[in-house]
């Protein structure tokens, strides 16, 4: 596995593996060992990064990869995440105050099993405290010895740029990939300027651009697809012709669509790391294939000459939810 740099000293293999759907938000979760089989495959085929949060479950997400990651501590880089509200009597709001930093990072590396985080991401900006409170708790985490190197997701490059001007930021994390381009607009050249990796989520489009969604796909009462706008059946039936130019392009490479997405995202920038998610083997290795994978400049060109053409339908988010990001 080609491995890649997030920030300055942060190496972490060149595809990643989001753990989310592992036990949560992605309808019935699987028999929790075959999971951390998955997840432990995963590492004896190269992948070195993992990618958590306290809110997915809550709780029971990290705690899976934690157990999954233990005895191959040494071998991995783990991140995870802080932000909201949660526990015995939390209100799942948005809370980055440190006492609640502090609180969250303690009971990530026990659920983890580590003595320090890798990277510690705030999940979400929020409103309430200033980002340089926010960095100047972690950067006490990291002189503490619990934190390792500080991450920021869905954050704005204002956000950016005043956060890590207080502590290092190593990884922006944010949603990106061939039908979610915000990014390129000021985040990319932001992370660009200051050294920062970037890890697209979703960088298959929650799946859809891996060519095995169409508008009759049902999805589980606990799969957050469901309320998402991009995922209504004529959303879906609109957006069909992109996953049609990712078939075209495989066909030349003798790849699949979701291959050629995280090929393209690849060669966006050297520092760019997705983190696609999977429960199953045979993805993790199809997605481990897309580094193998060269598109040309001319390549690259065409794709974007073809998607420009392609008006993609419906938001990513419900509107309250869109107006947690970004900020």
């Amino acid at each position: 596995m080609l491995k890649r740099k997030l920030g300055s000293k942060l190496e972490v293999s060149a595809i990643g593996l989001g753990c989310m759907g592992l036990n949560y938000h992605r309808g019935p979760a699987p028999d929790k060992s075959e999971m951390i089989a998955l997840i432990r495959a995963a590492v004896a085929r190269g992948v070195t990064f993992f990618d958590t949060a306290e809110v997915y479950g809550p709780f029971t997400n990290e705690e899976l990869v934690g157990e999954a990651l233990e005895p191959l501590r040494k071998d991995v880089v783990i991140a995870t995440k802080f932000g909201f509200d949660l526990g015995p009597g939390g209100s799942g709001a948005p809370n980055s105050r440190p006492s609640r930093i502090r609180q969250a990072a303690d009971e990530s590396l026990r659920r983890l099993r580590v003595e320090a985080i890798d990277l510690l991401y705030q999940h979400r900006v929020d409103p309430g405290v200033p980002i340089e409170e926010v960095a100047g708790a972690v950067k006490d985490l990291i002189a503490q010895g619990k934190v390792k190197h500080f991450g920021l997701s869905e954050a704005g490059a204002s956000t950016i740029r005043r956060a890590h001007a207080v502590h290092p930021v190593a990884a922006v994390q944010s949603e990106y990939s061939l039908w979610w381009r915000e990014p390129e607009a000021e985040v990319l050249p932001t992370c660009e300027e200051l050294g920062i990796g970037f890890v697209p989520f979703s960088p298959l489009g929650r799946g859809f651009l891996a060519g095995k969604i169409d508008e009759s796909t049902a999805f589980g009462d606990n799969d957050n697809r469901v309320i998402l706008p991009r995922f209504t059946p004529g959303a879906r039936k609109a957006n069909q012709p992109l996953v049609g130019l990712l078939e075209g392009l495989g066909r030349e490479k003798a790849a699949t669509p979701a291959q050629i997405a995280l090929a393209w995202l690849l060669v966006q920038r050297p520092w760019i790391v997705p983190i696609p998610g999977t429960t199953k083997l045979a993805r993790v290795e199809e997605n481990i294939g897309a580094t193998a994978i060269e598109l040309t400049p001319d390549d690259r060109r065409k794709m974007d000459e073809a998607i420009a053409k392609i008006p993609v339908q419906g938001a990513r988010y419900p509107e309250d939810l869109e107006r947690q990001t970004s900020r």
